[in-house]
């Protein structure tokens, strides 16, 4: 009998996860709450110096759903090719191994590394080494109507990435690869649709904008309502010499859309610094990489969809040639260059992504209905 099912007693419930000094409830940690959406998630990216290959990696866990599954993605001449894993969870919530897919955290809040096995041509041995401490940001609280969609924390970290990946017997190296990773827990909707949704339109608005340079770090979210209000935004400034993490004021986006799209031509994102002067980050978006490619909405590996006891799949995307003006292909992360200028005026290079998802109405960038376009 598993933990999960009916008949399981409090022993069923119990996991290694439970002779750890990190119970917060009277429950085992095998529970969470009470809510079906709870998930806990990594998340990782990284890209060439040059932008011409990108990889990413995600590992969800979704305790009410019994379901871990995670998702290693490569890209490079336009195609995407992934790897998805499932697996009945089984109250095994510190065996973050899903299939041919792992995450091992070697230092809390520094290292990390992700492995792939060899599956359908791909393999990869990554560690994520944090350029500097994780930066927590405001908690993300939305209700549709009465009903809680999203109540999560997430902390976001700008990374090195070293080690290989494997694609088709070639093999290639990664020496400091810049790129971002970050870890979220709480409530969003996983899972099975919901069978009663209230019955308002979808809206969603989000930009995310993790930026790396040589002795700084730009760190750039923002989620809007219909009329262009935020309802959460951060913009943080990062000194890798000095070791300050700033805040900014008035974190805004100037987005200028490609017609016949809902994807971002450019962008230029500014925010006030406290001590005076402005800080922005001009964006100059390049290819483009679908969040799909790591379960993001898809239709059969969407994050915490039950696929049995255990599943692997591999898939290959065209993503150079994907349409963008079909609604899923909308969640993107555009592989970007950046050019951050400091209040003193200095000019500093770097690279990063802008994820885009804008489905429904935005005033400040003319869309009015569920998907029309630029």
């Amino acid at each position: 009998m598993t933990a999960n099912q009916a008949g399981s007693g409090p022993d069923d419930l119990l996991s290694a996860a439970d002779d750890y000094p990190l119970h917060q409830t009277p429950e085992p940690i095998a529970i969470s709450g009470t809510d079906r959406n709870f998930y806990d998630r990594y998340f990782f990216c990284a890209q060439a110096p040059d932008g011409g290959r990108f990889l990413a990696a995600a590992l969800g866990v979704y305790p009410q759903l019994d379901v871990m599954d995670a998702a290693f993605a490569w890209m490079e001449g336009g195609e995407q090719r992934s790897v998805f894993a499932s697996r009945r969870l089984a109250g095994r919530r510190m065996d973050t191994a899903v299939g041919p897919v792992s995450v091992a955290v070697e230092v809390p809040l520094r290292r990390l590394r992700v492995r792939l096995a060899e599956t359908g041509g791909l393999a990869a041995d990554v560690v994520f080494e944090g350029r500097h401490p994780p930066v927590a940001e405001p908690r993300f609280s939305r209700r549709l109507g009465p009903r809680l969609l999203m109540d999560l924390t997430r902390m976001t970290q700008n990374v090195t990435a070293d080690g290989e990946v494997a694609c088709d017997g070639r093999v290639y190296r990664l020496s400091a690869w810049w790129g971002t990773r970050d870890r979220s827990w709480g409530i969003r909707p996983v899972g099975g649709a919901d069978p009663q949704p209230p019955p308002v339109p979808p809206q969603f608005f989000w930009l995310w904008a993790p930026l790396n340079f040589p002795d700084h770090g730009l760190l750039f979210h923002r989620n809007d309502d219909a009329l262009g209000r935020p309802w959460n935004r951060a913009m943080r400034l990062l000194d890798h010499a000095t070791g300050s993490d700033t805040g900014l004021e008035d974190a805004r986006a100037e987005v200028a859309w490609a017609p016949g799209t809902r994807r971002a031509a450019g962008a230029v994102l500014c925010g006030r610094h406290p001590d005076g002067g402005e800080v922005r980050a001009r964006l100059v978006p390049g290819p483009v990489f679908l969040m799909h490619g790591l379960g993001y909405g898809h239709p059969r590996f969407g994050h915490g969809i039950w696929r049995g006891e255990r599943d692997v799949a591999v898939e290959r995307f065209e993503a150079l040639a994907a349409d963008p003006a079909l609604p899923a292909h909308a969640h993107v992360q555009a592989l970007v260059e950046a050019e951050l200028q400091l209040p003193d005026g200095t000019t500093h290079a770097g690279r990063g992504v802008l994820e885009q998802l804008a489905i429904g109405p935005h005033a400040p960038s003319g869309f009015r209905e569920l998907f029309d376009l630029a």
